[in-house]
């Protein structure tokens, strides 16, 4: 599948490549041709201005009618100039008034039919040749003395042209190569994130389907139990609906972490930002986890560590979201409690750090602690350091609780980090901004 994505993806690179590159080349083309173009009509119209400045002109008498009228003398006034431009590939043709041919430095008649007042055109020799030519009327007062035309060959635009065809050709199969080769490339990277995004929720749904699968066959088999059992006993079949409720409980929280984290990736989770007073909602954070605590014997207290500028009342109050951070600190205290073997102690410690303006909570615990290689997954969903630990705990979890952390963490800006050695316990580091402003969504 990604392969073939990544190989459409590279066409599309190539095909759009090639496309602009054609327009280029042709529109390149086309100004370098007319370019030449001009260049040839702007010589031979100034071959016209020069002749014309050069021409003889005589008053011939006519006795019949005892008039005259003006003439061109075509030896003096085109053989040295023909024997100037015979160089430069240039020829000229004299026509009469009336349009025929009286003079001509072609071997032989053209035999095109005379176009006056013609700026540029192209014609085609019988051999094949092409000619450019301009055609102007020449008139002294109100007396049309003749039509000249001057000739140039075209192989000063067709040589160029043909030349740049072959450039502009090699140019572009070249790059077009190049850029498949690098849409390849470039393909192959645009594809990674997709391909690692798609492993991640492959791996993220069979994670979420073996989580509600145990449970769900677990509910699925005390109700066939119960039911199958004629004459239940009020006892047994009271413990089946504690075990089957607890299990709903266990699956109603297990779809509302997938809930956060299914909107945390759509961009659909919007933060009701208030101001949090976050020494108060860890007290309340504490109250609720005290009776925890109090079961396994363990010491649970709040430290909230003021400096000589951070006396005031608001001195830990923030701009955040408090259902999410209640949320936060409940998990990362209760993980805290639910690791800690009995006699342990849990501490946690609110202070403001300067000179960043930072709230910063420290939840430190005496409990098992955690293995060095499993640090840097522990914010993996569905990630447990092993299968012991988790189930020889009260209360087994889903692994998404510190992915849920870390996002509600980074939701405010801040950052969270975990210490750990095992046997010597854990400390869970959270820094969020102090701001006295709103954060925009």
């Amino acid at each position: 599948m990604f392969q073939a994505s990544r190989r459409r993806l590279a066409i599309w690179y190539t095909a759009v490549t090639a496309v602009l590159l054609l327009l280029f080349a042709t529109g390149f083309y086309l100004y370098v041709r007319n370019t030449l173009i001009e260049r040839v009509d702007d010589t031979l119209n100034h071959v016209v201005e020069v002749l014309k400045r050069s021409l003889v002109i005589e008053q011939v008498s006519t006795p019949e009618a005892f008039s005259s009228h003006l003439q061109i003398n075509l030896e003096a006034s085109f053989d040295d100039n023909a024997l100037a431009l015979e160089e430069d590939h240039i020829d000229l043709e004299w026509f009469s008034p009336t349009g025929e041919l009286l003079w001509s430095t072609f071997p032989f008649p053209l035999n095109f039919p005379l176009h006056p007042q013609c700026m540029g055109e192209t014609v085609q020799l019988p051999e094949g040749q092409l000619l450019r030519q301009v055609t102007e009327r020449i008139e002294f007062g109100n007396q049309v003395l003749g039509y000249l035309r001057v000739s140039h060959p075209w192989f000063e635009v067709t040589k160029p042209i043909r030349q740049l065809i072959v450039d502009l050709s090699l140019g572009t199969i070249g790059i077009i190569i190049s850029v498949a080769a690098i849409g390849w490339f470039l393909s192959g990277l645009a594809m990674e994130p997709v391909r690692a995004s798609y492993q991640r929720l492959k791996q993220f749904t069979a994670d979420a389907s073996h989580e509600l699968r145990n449970p769900i066959a677990t509910i699925q088999t005390n109700v066939q139990v119960a039911l199958a059992d004629p004459n239940p006993n009020p006892e047994v079949y009271r413990q089946q609906l504690q075990v089957i409720e607890r299990l709903t409980r266990r699956l109603g929280r297990l779809v509302d972490d997938l809930l956060f984290l299914a909107r945390q990736d759509s961009g659909m989770v919007n933060p009701d930002w208030i101001e949090v007073p976050l020494d108060a909602l860890l007290m309340e954070v504490i109250e609720e986890q005290q009776a925890s605590a109090s079961e396994k014997g363990l010491s649970l207290s709040l430290d909230c560590l003021e400096s000589e500028t951070s006396t005031s009342e608001t001195a830990f109050t923030l701009w955040g979201d408090w259902n999410q951070l209640a949320r936060l600190f409940t998990n990362l205290v209760s993980n805290a409690v639910q690791y800690t073997p009995p006699g342990g102690k849990i501490t946690v410690e609110l202070q403001v750090v300067h000179p960043n303006r930072e709230l910063q909570v420290k939840i430190k615990d005496t409990g098992v602690g955690i293995p060095e290689d499993a640090l840097p997954h522990l914010f993996e969903r569905f990630y447990r350091v092993d299968t012991a630990r988790s189930h020889n705990a009260t209360r087994a979890g889903s692994g998404l609780g510190l992915a849920i952390a870390r996002a509600i963490v980074e939701n405010h800006q801040g950052n969270i980090h975990i210490w750990s050695q095992l046997n010597h316990g854990t400390t869970v580091t959270v820094t969020l901004p102090l701001r006295q402003f709103k954060i925009e969504n």
